[in-house]
């Protein structure tokens, strides 16, 4: 039962509340900075909710924001430089946003995360859009802060090292619910570094000049979803990473791997494209997961599947003329269809007299000779001698004769063409 008068308090209770809201949107100023004028001395005038608006011209780094609901943004041509050491703007209050500068001049300590933005774990739901940041360390750290944005910025990091010196253009640590979308980044150390995480969003990226476009580590119940990694050493590197959703990503040309998962489990690998790799796919001892409709062309290895990978779903991803489809050193028989949808192979010469779409006869990528020279690589020497031949005539003779390794039960006639492959130059 309501006790008289609650009706009157709750309602009491929240014109109060839209009353300070009021006010406090009433006090929201736009403070004007020229070119010439201090920012810093800017700053020190501003209210919670103020925006700081920067002319064209170049401005002294080393801001600390620590306002709740400040925006600095600038006209185009509004650069903060910073001093060199440290941060060139540092955010330590939530609902911030920095949009529409350039941004350069951090620090060079790897070990203090020196960066163009540092978001403090106090930075929740901070807002970084439409800027560009050139030639720092680290460009964008986000140091624990729940539910933040980077988006829509251009990030070019330090050329002036080598790439093994070089920070990581945006670098998360333990941010919940943090979202990287739509920037174009380029030569870092990795494009999207995430350490112990989780329900982080990676989507519309595009990478170039990197060792990894997107690096997981313990970052668990994540998305990974159209992006474009282009020339880097490797595309999407998920380790010791859990329940992630990998999807309609693009690489293209990343010099050794374009997919490479290790110790991550009950993910879904759904849509993506590679082309052009030493291995499209690298899997190593990573289970129960979804690995479906992908596209995979052009790589010296298709896919290498190894150490102990067990329980995943292998369906309906196209093989496309790599040098060696699938390379499996293992003595476990693993069946490559599910529920009767295999994959398709391009080098597979059989048969659909049924016309169903399914091959009529089962496609095995490997045989003995492959396990023994990948075993014991100097045993290439003998691959055009009359025993390989022999063996080789035996296997196909009796199947029975064949090692453990994959088999697809159900290998589809035709590829499923993903969405992303029209993402690709031709």
């Amino acid at each position: 039962m309501h006790r008289p008068g609650m009706k009157f308090a709750a309602a009491a209770t929240l014109m109060t509340v839209g009353m300070a809201l009021s006010v406090a949107c009433a006090r929201a100023a736009t403070i004007e900075v020229a070119n010439g004028q201090s920012a810093i001395l800017a700053l020190s005038r501003a209210a919670p909710g103020d925006t700081l608006h920067l002319a064209a011209g170049t401005f002294q780094g080393d801001v600390v924001v620590a306002l709740p609901g400040l925006t600095i943004e600038g006209d185009p041509g509004a650069v903060v430089v910073g001093s060199g050491t440290g941060d060139a703007m540092r955010v330590t209050a939530p609902d911030v946003t920095i949009r529409g500068l350039t941004i350069r001049g951090s620090g060079m300590s790897l070990i203090d995360k020196n960066s163009g933005i540092f978001l403090d774990r106090t930075a929740d739901r901070a807002l970084v859009a439409d800027n560009r940041l050139e030639d720092n360390l680290i460009s964008v750290y986000l140091d624990g802060p729940h539910d933040a944005v980077v988006r829509d910025n251009h990030i070019q990091g330090l050329r002036t090292l080598r790439r093994t010196e070089r920070g990581p253009a945006i670098s998360l640590w333990n941010t919940p619910g943090s979202r990287i979308i739509d920037n174009d980044i380029r030569s870092g150390r990795d494009g999207v570094f995430s350490v112990s995480s989780s329900r982080n969003v990676v989507r519309g990226n595009s990478f170039h000049d990197l060792r990894f476009a997107v690096h997981f580590m313990y970052t668990n119940d994540s998305e990974v979803a159209g992006n474009l990694s282009e020339g880097n050493e490797v595309g999407y590197v998920m380790m010791y990473s859990d329940r992630l959703r990998v999807h309609d990503n693009v690489s293209d040309h990343d010099r050794d791997h374009g997919v490479l998962f290790n110790y991550a489990n009950a993910s879904r690998i759904e849509g993506n494209v590679v082309r052009g790799s030493e291995k499209c796919v690298f899997f190593y001892n990573a289970s129960k997961n979804r690995f479906a409709d992908n596209w995979f062309e052009g790589c010296q290895i298709g896919i290498h599947f190894t150490a102990g990978s067990e329980r995943n779903e292998i369906t309906g991803n196209a093989f496309v003329g790599n040098r060696i489809q699938v390379m499996y050193v293992g003595t476990q028989l693993l069946d490559w269809s599910v529920n009767g949808r295999g994959n398709y192979y391009s080098d597979n010469p059989a048969f659909d007299l049924n016309g169903d779409g399914i091959a009529d006869t089962a496609y095995r990528p490997n045989d003995l000779m492959d396990q023994v020279i990948w075993r014991a690589p100097a045993a290439k020497l003998l691959l055009n001698s009359p025993a390989t031949q022999v063996v080789r005539w035996a296997q196909a003779q009796f199947p029975a004769l064949h090692p453990g390794g994959v088999i697809d039960t159900a290998p589809l006639m035709a590829p499923v063409r993903p969405h992303a492959l029209a993402r690709l130059a031709p």
